[in-house]
Formats: C-alpha cells, sequence, structure tokens
C-alpha cells in the first residue's frame, strides 16, 4: 500500500506586526482582508506571545523550538554563530521536503541555511554586517536584483529612512521593485521551478512592517487620513522617563509629536495592507500551480511593535503591544481542523516547530519546550489547553526585563532596581493600570513572585539568593551556559 502523500507547509513571517493589528482581531483601522479570510479558513490564537520579542532570539526560537533559556539568546547581539543541531527546516529536509527560504534570515553568519536547501535573502540593513564590510550582494540577494532592474547600482537605503527609525515616507521607486512584493516573487518562482514529485516547505519572510516606513505610496495614502484612536497611556509611564531620548527618531521611549506618531502608524499599516495584498499574491500562486488544496498555511511574526502605547516605541518591552503576535493555521481541506476559531490557549514561537512537523505527518524531534498546537487547533481537549505559565525576558535598558503571564495576567520583574508590575489582561488588555500600584499590590504580585524565582533559581546571572530575587546583577544578551538542547538525530 502506498504511502500517503505528505502535505506542503507554507510558513509566511512578519517581522514586528502586533498581535491585535488584524481585521480579525477586531482591530479598528488596519485593513487586512485577505489574512481575514486566511483566518476564516483555519484557526487563530488569540494569545500567542513571543517569549524574547525582538529579532534574533525570537527566530532562534522559530527555527528550533527551543525557550531562551536552552537557545541562549536573551537579547540582541549580532555576530553569535548559530549551531542547532535540530531546526525546522532541517527536520523538513531530513525528510524528504524540499525546502526553501525566500527573504528575512537574521542569523549569523548570515549565509548560514539552518537546515534550508537554498536560501534567498534579503535581511533588510543590518547595521553589523554593513559596518564589517560584508554587505552588499555578498550578504543579500535583493540589493544585486533591484539594481538590475534599475539599470545602475542601487541600496534599499536610498531613500535615507532608518531600519529602527519612526519617520514615514512612501517608497521611492516603482511598487514591483519593493522588498515586500519581491519576496512573493522569489515564492512564485520557486513554486514554478520546484521538484513536483516532492512535498515543499517554503518559508516566505517578510522585512517588513518593519521599519523603514515606506509602504507603497496607495497603503500610506490609505492611513493619513483615517480615524486613529489614541494610543493607550498607563499609570506607570513615568518608569520610562529616565530613557527617554527626545531628539531620536530611533528611540525607545518619550512621546512623539501628534503629527510624526499618525504618519508613523499610517505608513506601519501600510506596510501591513501591502504585505495582505502580497500574502494572497502567494496564495493564488499555490492556486495557480494546484498545490492549494495540499499546503498548511501558518501566518506568524517574530514580535510587535509598541507604536507610541505609553509612550513606548520599537520592541523588546515585555508589554502586549510588543510581545503578543499574530498567529494563524489554515490546512488543507481534508485535514480536520476547524475554520474560523480562535483559540485562546497560551502558545510561544517555540511551538510553531513541533505545530508543522505534526501538520505534515513528521516525527517531533524529543527534547523540545515547544508543543504542537494542533490537538488545541482541532478544539481537543487535553494537556495543551492548560499550559504552564510562559516566562519571557529581554535584555535592555541595562537589565533584564523579565515577565510571565499565563494569559490571563501578566507580571514583571525590572532586574536593574528591582521594580514589579501586574496586570488584569482580561479586564484591562491595554495594560493601563499597574495593580502593583494599588493598596495590597505587592500581596497579589507575590504568587507571580515565586513562580519567577523558580523559573530563575539556576540560572547563570544568579538573579535568585536565598530564595528571594536579586537586583541589580549584571546581564548579558547570550547566555554563556544555556541549558543544553536536543542531539543531532540520525537520518530517518
Amino acid at each position: 500500500m502506498a504511502a500517503p502523500e505528505r502535505p506542503n507547509v507554507l510558513l509566511i513571517c512578519v517581522d514586528q506586526w502586533r498581535g491585535d493589528c488584524l481585521g480579525a482581531a477586531g482591530h479598528p483601522v488596519v485593513d487586512t482582508p485577505y489574512l481575514d479570510q486566511l483566518a476564516s479558513r483555519g484557526v487563530r490564537f488569540t494569545r500567542a506571545y513571543s517569549a524574547t520579542p525582538v529579532c534574533i532570539p525570537a527566530r532562534a526560537a522559530l527555527f528550533t523550538g527551543l525557550s531562551q533559556e536552552r537557545h541562549g539568546r536573551v537579547g540582541y547581539r549580532d555576530g553569535v554563530p548559530w549551531d542547532y543541531p535540530v531546526t525546522l527546516a532541517g527536520e523538513f529536509t531530513r525528510h524528504g521536503y524540499q525546502t526553501q527560504a525566500v527573504g528575512k534570515m537574521h542569523v549569523y553568519p548570515e549565509r548560514s541555511q539552518m537546515g534550508f536547501q537554498n536560501v534567498v535573502l534579503h535581511d533588510g540593513y543590518l547595521h553589523f554586517a554593513r559596518r564589517h564590510d560584508r554587505g552588499g550582494g555578498l550578504l543579500d540577494d535583493y540589493t544585486p536584483w533591484l539594481s538590475e532592474r534599475l539599470g545602475r547600482p542601487a541600496d534599499h537605503f536610498e531613500h535615507g529612512v532608518n531600519c529602527n527609525s519612526f519617520v514615514a515616507r512612501p517608497w521611492d521607486k516603482a511598487e514591483e521593485l519593493h522588498p515586500t512584493t519581491w519576496v512573493v516573487t522569489q515564492c512564485l518562482d520557486f513554486l514554478r521551478r520546484r521538484d513536483p514529485r516532492k512535498p515543499f516547505f517554503l518559508f516566505a519572510s517578510f522585512h517588513r512592517p518593519h521599519p523603514p516606513y515606506d509602504p507603497p505610496a496607495w497603503a500610506f495614502e490609505q492611513y493619513l487620513g483615517a480615524d486613529m484612536p489614541p494610543p493607550p497611556r498607563g499609570d506607570w509611564t513615568d518608569l520610562y522617563a529616565p530613557y527617554v531620548q527626545p531628539h531620536s527618531p530611533e528611540r525607545l521611549a518619550g512621546a512623539a509629536p501628534p503629527a510624526v506618531l499618525r504618519r508613523a502608524r499610517a505608513g506601519y499599516y501600510g506596510h501591513m495592507t501591502h504585505i495582505d495584498h502580497q500574502v494572497n499574491r502567494l496564495l493564488e500562486g499555490l492556486e495557480d500551480h494546484g498545490v492549494a488544496a495540499r499546503t498548511w498555511v501558518c501566518f506568524v511574526s517574530d514580535h510587535g511593535e509598541m507604536m507610541g502605547d505609553h509612550h513606548l516605541f520599537r520592541k523588546g518591552f515585555p508589554y502586549e503591544g510588543s510581545a503578543r503576535v499574530p498567529l494563524l493555521l489554515a490546512a488543507p481541506p481534508d485535514a480536520g481542523l476547524a475554520r474560523g476559531a480562535a483559540r485562546d490557549v497560551l502558545a510561544e514561537l517555540r511551538d510553531v516547530l513541533p505545530t508543522l512537523l505534526d501538520a505534515a505527518g513528521l516525527p517531533v524531534p524529543p527534547g523540545l519546550d515547544g508543543r504542537s498546537l494542533l490537538p488545541a487547533a482541532r478544539g481537543e481537549r487535553g494537556p495543551t489547553a492548560v499550559p504552564a505559565p510562559l516566562h519571557g525576558e529581554m535584555v535592555m535598558l541595562g537589565q533584564s526585563l523579565q515577565w510571565m503571564t499565563d494569559g490571563r495576567e501578566k507580571y514583571v520583574w525590572w532586574s536593574g532596581d528591582g521594580h514589579e508590575q501586574l496586570f488584569d489582561l482580561e479586564r484591562d488588555p491595554q495594560e493601563c493600570f499597574d495593580l502593583t500600584r494599588a493598596s495590597g499590590g505587592a500581596d497579589r504580585a507575590a504568587p507571580w513572585r515565586e513562580r519567577l524565582v523558580e523559573v530563575l533559581r539556576e540560572r547563570e546571572e544568579r538573579f535568585v539568593s536565598g530564595g528571594r530575587l536579586v537586583r541589580g546583577r549584571p546581564v548579558q544578551p547570550v547566555l554563556a551556559h544555556p541549558a543544553s538542547g536536543p542531539a543531532a538525530p540520525g537520518r530517518p
């Protein structure tokens, strides 16, 4: 009896897309009709998080299925080799899939394949690469392509808008030359030239809506005059007063002038709508090649963007705008997955690897921290419906911002000065009211404090002593001695 045909898998990853920025999630401004349609075909996970919400450590979790304690990246640092024996693409390759990555990887060395058979690369403006004489065509496939199309040496930085800035302006070239459009053009080319006898795993990785906020003019202008509700303001924004940089367009903290913030939001949302249209172009490409009915589709982001919430910008923060991400999963018609369902089980980027392997009917390597979300997606009751609280962290602002959540409450501990925060996410989803500032707040935070003590008890930074959290300990963005990950697998 012939073995059943393996399904194809398409993983769409976007960079810096907030978890609330989908029409299907009820966002009052952003327009995402095609992603909403994708959500109606499958399951949307409403409490999905990035435990280390900045590009490099988030992608380590996505690619390895490990927690930050085990992949070792607890902050942002370039130039650290990616040496992981078990990877998402590596497992698909090992089991006979044709594997292709297009777009952003953000690994080191930059040309590391991470288990893919082929990578067509565009990481965006990576300061580390450009300043170490390793940029241009050596480390980027989009820039040579752009130069060829324009008939002259070209750079995606020609408009001068920085890659972490909230300055926004329309794209300065034809839309078909935009990096977002380029990703889908390359993905469609892969579908044309793939081996039709093999199932495929395709990683379509968009650099946007990460800055620069430079969507095509039509997408930018769509939001300039839109009625935008004011960003939330917490009763705790004074905590970030020491970190305000009032004149930096790349600042993490500090209020932006209303006109500047409006343009930034228009650029950010414009990127999303442009990506939404290009995702539809890619999904239609699956139909054109006759493979849509045999393809699982997962849409996820590596982290969010504060976008002025609580006078904060960019990512890395433990708050919902930064740490919560969209996660959609749609299946072939015969896979038995619910359609249009929303699941509020706690999910994290480390869960993507086991979920997609499970969806493809492939074995999940032992020793991972992630778990398959398929049972929850199908509405089954079991351990996946009641996961342990999620531990997240990020080295930034000269300390480690440690946090824990069960999706209903969130606890934050600042390792530098020992400050605590506690939020009721069900009653206060925008985290405007810090419960530790209310009477009895310290007592209410006590159970969370004890949980964090247990999580950090053996950490090399010595965050715990005598059963208590210790403030002021030195921190580094990469652990010197991460807990060991799974061993390299044998051949199937």
